[in-house]
């Protein structure tokens, strides 16, 4: 709710993360030319993020076959970094579209990414509408980091280059 009140008459924060330069600072960990992955400034849980296309778009039928492939190679390839460095129990992947949808962001196509354990809701979450999160968004930061720098884990991305 923070994010929904705060955010009223600005840009879109997705595309002006695209803009930037400081991924330090935007919490971007990895770009290409027509993606992006960052972490949630509002997780709700550690290890929480987001995958957008650069496009403007709030559905997924406003985007062609390749960038579709694109988004959701790297929604796997950042999949597979979660289960490797958090060795969750199991992951939420998912898209709000629309209002209606659950969408904070209605007008920019965005999949969430949210590692899970069994047992990781606890009556803070649960009774007091509190969330607590034992790791910053900085220390996630520097800890995925060096993942998502690594061409191993965007080898399945080759496939976009080659020619049909």
């Amino acid at each position: 709710m923070e994010y929904i009140l705060s955010n009223k008459d600005r840009k879109c924060f997705l595309c002006e993360k695209f803009k930037e330069t400081r991924d330090d600072l935007n919490k971007v960990l990895y770009r290409s030319s027509s993606t992006i992955v960052l972490l949630n400034q509002y997780p709700y849980n550690n290890g929480h993020l987001m995958v957008a296309p650069k496009l403007h778009i709030s559905e997924l039928s406003l985007m062609s076959p390749k960038e579709t492939c694109e988004l959701f190679l790297v929604v796997q390839a950042t999949a597979r970094i979660l289960n490797y460095k958090y060795k969750p129990d199991g992951l939420n992947i998912g898209i709000n579209i629309g209002k209606a949808g659950g969408a904070g962001l209605v007008d920019h196509l965005h999949v969430h990414l949210l590692p899970r354990w069994e047992g990781d809701s606890n009556f803070m979450t649960s009774i007091g509408d509190t969330r607590t999160i034992p790791e910053s968004l900085e220390r996630t930061y520097k800890i995925l980091l060096p993942y998502f720098r690594n061409p191993k884990f965007f080898q399945n991305l080759e496939i976009l280059s080659k020619d049909d």
